[in-house]
Order: C-alpha cells, then sequence, then structure tokens
C-alpha cells in the first residue's frame, strides 16, 4: 500500500488561512481607518458649518444691535422733540393767560399801593410793592381772593418805613398769590361784566 503525505497540503492550506486572515484583518484595519476618517471629516466639516452659521449669527446680532442702536436714538430724540413741541404748545396755550394776568392785576390794585416787581413761577405769582398803609395790602388781598384768576393770597413779609408818628409811614409788602384758570363759563362772563363796567 502507497502512503500519501498530507502534511503538505496541511500546511498549504494554513498559510493560505494565514494569508486569508491577515489580509481580512488588514482590510478590516483600513476599513475602520476609512470609517474613522470619514467620520472625522463628517464631524469636522459639520463644526465648519456651525462655525461659519455661528459667525454669519454674530454678524447679524451685531447689525441688528447697531439697529436698535439707532433705534433707541431716534427714540430718544423722538421723545425730546414732543417735549419740546408739548412746552411750545403749552407756552402757546398759556400766551393769552399773561395778558389775562395782568389785566387782573390792575383791575384788583387798589389806590395808594404802587407794585414794584410781578415774578410768575408756574402757577404762583410773588408781588411786591409799597403801600400806604397795612389797610391797603389787606384791601389788595381781599380783590386778589375774590379775583377768578386768583386764589389764596399770603402775605410773605411787610414792613414798615418810616417813624410812627409821620403820616406818611409807607410799608413794603411781598404776597404770593396762586394763578388760578376759570371755567369758560365764568370767562364769559366776566368778559360780560368788564364790557358793562367800560
Amino acid at each position: 500500500m502507497a502512503r500519501i503525505n498530507l502534511l503538505p497540503w496541511r500546511e498549504e492550506l494554513r498559510r493560505q488561512r494565514l494569508k486569508q486572515f491577515v489580509s481580512i484583518a488588514l482590510g478590516s484595519v483600513v476599513l475602520a481607518a476609512l470609517i474613522v476618517l470619514l467620520v472625522h471629516m463628517n464631524i469636522a466639516g459639520a463644526i465648519d458649518a456651525q462655525d461659519s452659521r455661528n459667525e454669519f449669527l454674530k454678524r447679524k446680532i451685531k447689525e441688528v444691535e447697531e439697529q436698535i442702536k439707532e433705534i433707541n436714538e431716534l427714540e430718544a430724540e423722538k421723545q425730546r422733540l414732543l417735549s419740546r413741541m408739548e412746552i411750545i404748545q403749552q407756552l402757546q396755550h398759556n400766551r393769552p393767560e399773561v395778558v389775562h394776568l395782568f389785566d387782573e392785576i390792575v383791575r384788583r390794585v387798589p389806590e395808594g399801593i404802587s407794585l414794584a416787581t410781578i415774578k410768575q413761577s408756574s402757577n404762583s405769582v410773588v408781588i411786591t410793592g409799597r403801600a400806604q398803609s397795612n389797610a391797603r395790602v389787606s384791601a389788595l388781598m381781599r380783590n386778589l381772593n375774590d379775583s377768578e384768576w386768583f386764589a389764596q393770597p399770603r402775605l410773605d413779609i411787610i414792613q414798615t418805613k418810616g417813624k410812627s408818628n409821620e403820616a406818611n409811614r409807607a410799608s413794603d409788602f411781598t404776597l404770593r398769590v396762586q394763578q388760578v384758570r376759570p371755567k369758560p363759563q365764568q370767562e364769559s362772563e366776566q368778559g360780560k361784566q368788564d364790557k358793562k363796567k367800560s
């Protein structure tokens, strides 16, 4: 009987399996490296895309902040202009009141009183002058209290000049009175009364 040696064949089969294993292992390593490279490139691309989006958003946010700043400046300018317009309208509206104020003071000052200054601050009017007697100052205060244009007269200072036995003693006075705006009906009635007097 003939003997067949199977060792070289087995050795060849082992070598082929080893080559196959090595090639599969190398292929797996290369494939894994390619996958890692692709994942890395994909992540790097996503990061770059997100960075570019972030830069775009930053630019847009900066533009919007500048626009908001301009809008705020325009709003502040608008408020300044509106306040100026309101002051001008108030001055236009109050312009006739100054005429009424002086007219009413002239009508209410009794004889024996000379006025030195009249100062108006908001709705308060400060009147300084000289009177022949304290009774004249009291009459002036009553007259101002009876007026529709004035209210709450208050005497701040009264000083008598001259000696007590002199007949012509003068009193310097300062009084404060509130300016009020009469109701339209009162204005029209007062206008009618003034026309009747004249």
